[in-house]
């Protein structure tokens, strides 16, 4: 087996638009796990205890599955009760729902290291909860949250090729199509690790320095 320009060259546009819809399903991804972790951290955190216990073993159920499963389910399931979904959309809202039960335990975690004293001098202050949370609780919350949220970014970009299952064309499913339609394998899978490594070195570079910088000001 030797390896050949000629295929390298043929495969490389298709890798890139791969690439894309790669990166695409991470950021979206991301985003939805952000925004549901914090909710869910919130709910886990209620003073009403039938909500937080169902929303912590609701986070528990959906950690403790493999992603793979979930994602079937979004795709293939979930037609035969009516709900149609494109292969892009339930491949985010398995990222989305996946990753946003872990993410909830960091915000839980930075939400919890708050002093009491804060919670305390905000309702002196005659603050609403939405005005302890905006303008007390998260801005110091959030930063030392960075760090370890940049990483479950880059653990979530590694855990696209899963996609591939519910036909996502991402960047390891571009490089499968065009392998199994060229009997060509070697070229293909490489260049995928290379972009995979071009990707994600410099965000784990960056996770870095913001996990340096923000341990400084904690």
């Amino acid at each position: 087996m030797e390896w050949s320009w000629d295929v390298a060259f043929a495969v490389m546009p298709r890798l890139a638009t791969g690439l894309v819809v790669t990166v695409q399903a991470t950021l979206v991804g991301a985003v939805l796990a952000y925004v549901l972790g914090l909710a869910l951290a919130i709910l886990k955190m209620s003073s009403v205890k039938p909500l937080a216990f169902f929303s912590y073993w609701s986070s528990e159920f959906v950690r403790r599955t493999p992603l793979l499963v979930q994602l079937y389910f979004l795709f293939y399931v979930l037609p035969d009760l009516g709900i149609f979904l494109s292969p892009f959309l339930a491949g985010v809202i398995g990222l989305g729902l996946h990753f946003s039960t872990y993410t909830s335990e960091v915000f839980r975690a930075g939400i919890e290291n708050i002093p009491k004293g804060q919670w305390e001098a905000a309702r002196s202050l005659n603050y609403s909860a939405v005005q302890t949370w905006r303008y007390v609780v998260l801005p110091q919350a959030i930063p030392p949250m960075i760090p370890p949220l940049a990483n479950y970014l880059i653990t979530m970009f590694k855990e696209t090729p899963l996609l591939a299952a519910i036909t996502v064309v991402e960047l390891f499913n571009a490089a499968n199509i065009f392998s199994n339609s060229h009997y060509k394998y070697l070229e293909p899978m490489t260049l995928v690790g290379v972009f995979f490594l071009l990707v994600s070195i410099p965000a784990a570079v960056l996770a870095l320095r913001l996990e340096k910088k923000f341990q400084r000001k904690v």
